[in-house]
């Protein structure tokens, strides 16, 4: 198993994996919403407001994840991690949680203070993330399922309290995803 940071990205391959993986856990209309938001992310990706993460065996992509930037009106260095999809084929082979540690660490490195993510508490708490109270950090847009706001700090520190909303890269501006 190879991960690595993803670059020069083919949106159609990624776009293909997430319309896939969503269509087979959420059915056919979240699979080609998640795929859209892939391939447009994959688009946009520069290492800085976007990085992109993916796992390949066999020199094939099986899982990717994105990270994306949220900026606060406070200097506080924090990203949001979604979505993530791992092919239907390599679930429960803790492809998944290798590559969100290694995107962790990765964010670690760049001094990355603070990862957010909406999503299932059970599986996240796996790689290190607890529910987060919107007094703490708010969402993007409102959350249809607010139990899913998640966070985890990358300095040791605790996570800090933001004020206001925070701005996120204009693909997740569509409360469908919220």
């Amino acid at each position: 198993m190879e991960y690595r940071i993803l670059n020069n990205l083919s949106d159609e391959e990624l776009s293909s994996l997430f319309t896939s993986v969503f269509s087979s856990s959420e059915g056919e209309q979240e699979g080609r919403l998640i795929g859209g938001l892939a391939s447009q992310l994959a688009a946009r990706v520069d290492d800085q407001e976007v990085i992109c993460l993916g796992a390949y065996q066999d020199g094939s992509i099986i899982g990717a994840i994105f990270f994306t930037r949220l900026r606060f009106d406070e200097p506080v260095d924090t990203y949001m991690l979604s979505p993530v999809a791992v092919s239907t084929a390599h679930q429960g082979s803790r492809v998944g949680q290798a590559l969100i540690n290694f995107g962790l660490q990765e964010l670690k490195r760049r001094s990355v203070s603070v990862v957010v993510t909406y999503g299932d508490p059970l599986y996240y708490s796996k790689v290190g993330f607890h529910a987060l109270s919107e007094d703490v950090i708010q969402a993007p847009l409102d959350l249809s399922m607010p139990e899913g706001w998640l966070g985890q700090s990358l300095s040791g520190e605790a996570i800090p309290e933001l004020k206001g909303r925070p701005v996120c890269v204009s693909e997740f501006d569509n409360p469908d995803y919220w």
